[in-house]
């Protein structure tokens, strides 16, 4: 009873049912927001002091959507983006497995070689739909390739967004009693990467392999783009200049805002785009990923009321009580529980230091070493990743593949990730569990 009527449970179950009809995502995080605040014994003024303050946690992430945002509207008019396509329509030639295998390999190398996250989705993506609607592509395969090459690098990688994720997981065991060092979690992560692995080859070659129908429409964001304007050599070196320049920046300054700040700046002062239209390039960027830098602010609005209320603590508590002595499936219990308070939060960075601290003193005591720690915090982490309404892996997709309008956040995104991808990631994670015991 304890676990029906707690706060957590009933308003994650709340967000995921208003999103299943269709509800705004960005209202239905609120409303399960006051849910739980409310719930928990909060009084509403509480409840929005905690939610707005939150918010400024995901501050720096959503100032850099909408400066990517803005860049990715600026290389798209300067003709840069058409002449990429173009390109690599040529390459493609009609074979849609080399397409998705050339998106697989940006959408990693965004992770690691180029960490720029989800900022190459509004760059890529629009421009390509066509080229999908002509191989007739069914886009959530695309949706599933995107979130994989978002996901599995941090996990098993040790570069870019992947030294940042483990680095987390070891600091955060270390913290907590369990010794490991940073350079061995991949080490045991790596079984979750071929988990990954399955997931995206039953997605590509399975589930979504037949041919789909979909019209060719203008894109919403930007409908007067002309895709296939001529980019000359001056414009195509000053764009790939502007972004070599974001990267740098953001490399050593760990500053996106300012990386992204740089590429519009020399974008602007070189006047491949004239500075009259600066004032529409921004507002575009702000359409375009506007949207998904609110929703990241509501989110981590929501994930520090659930803290604040101790929801979460409390549903984590009477869940480890009844845990039973089998490691298997106590392991399973715990992802279980770790991919519901992810699922809601919907950053699995951010939920690792609530796992750390919740699950390593139980695990430590009932048996686990430190090798199957990892492996259990980083899937359990990770495991609401995919899925998640509020997921930058999800909503980064989707701000691509609907740019005009015939790509559904939920059924066409959120549920074919959450299928294939987190069925995975418990089972290889419960195999790698037993095998590293």
């Amino acid at each position: 009873m304890q676990l029906i009527t707690n706060p957590a449970v009933i308003s994650i179950f709340l967000l995921c049912v208003l999103c299943l009809k269709h509800v705004n995502v960005l209202l239905a995080i609120i409303v399960a927001t006051v849910t739980a605040g409310l719930l928990s014994g909060m009084d509403i003024k509480s409840v929005m002091d905690v939610f707005i303050s939150g918010m400024g946690n995901n501050s720096e992430t959503a100032l850099s959507y909408i400066l990517l945002g803005a860049f990715a509207a600026t290389m798209a008019h300067s003709g840069f983006t058409g002449k990429f396509s173009a390109k690599l329509a040529r390459i493609i030639s009609g074979k849609k497995y080399v397409l998705l295998a050339v998106l697989t390999l940006i959408a990693m190398a965004s992770q690691n070689i180029i960490p720029i996250h989800i900022a190459f989705i509004p760059i890529i993506i629009p421009p390509l739909l066509n080229v999908m609607n002509s191989l007739q592509i069914d886009r959530r395969a695309v949706a599933s390739v995107l979130a994989f090459g978002l996901k599995m690098p941090y996990i098993t990688i040790p570069v870019g967004f992947g030294l940042i994720f483990q680095n987390l997981i070891a600091d955060n065991m270390v913290q907590n009693g369990a010794q490991i060092l940073r350079e061995d979690v991949w080490k045991s992560t790596l079984i979750l990467g071929l988990g990954m692995i399955a997931g995206l080859l039953v997605s590509v070659f399975v589930t979504y392999r037949k041919p789909r129908k979909y019209e060719d429409k203008p894109l919403t964001y930007a409908a007067d783009i002309n895709c296939t304007d001529e980019c000359d050599k001056f414009t195509t070196w000053i764009v790939v200049s502007a972004a070599l320049a974001t990267f740098l920046v953001q490399l050593f300054t760990h500053s996106l805002p300012l990386g992204a700040l740089v590429g519009l700046g020399i974008i602007f002062t070189t006047k491949v785009i004239p500075k009259s239209k600066m004032d529409k390039m921004m507002n575009e960027g702000i359409y375009l990923m506007g949207y998904i830098a609110f929703v990241m602010l509501v989110a981590a609005g929501f994930a520090s009321v659930l803290k604040s209320s101790g929801a979460i603590e409390s549903l984590v508590g009477y869940v480890l009580a009844i845990l039973p002595s089998n490691i298997i499936v106590m392991s399973l219990i715990i992802l279980l529980l770790g991919l519901f308070i992810t699922i809601g939060i919907g950053t699995s960075f951010g939920t690792i230091p609530i796992l750390a601290v919740l699950f390593v003193p139980v695990c430590l005591k009932t048996g686990f070493n430190t090798a199957q720690i990892a492996v259990l915090i980083a899937a359990a982490a990770a495991l609401g990743d995919a899925g998640s309404p509020s997921s930058d892996t999800t909503l980064g997709p989707t701000a691509g593949l609907n740019a005009d309008g015939q790509h559904n956040h939920i059924y066409d995104t959120c549920i074919p990730t959450f299928l294939h991808y987190n069925i995975a990631l418990i089972l290889f994670a419960l195999i790698g569990i037993y095998f590293l015991g």
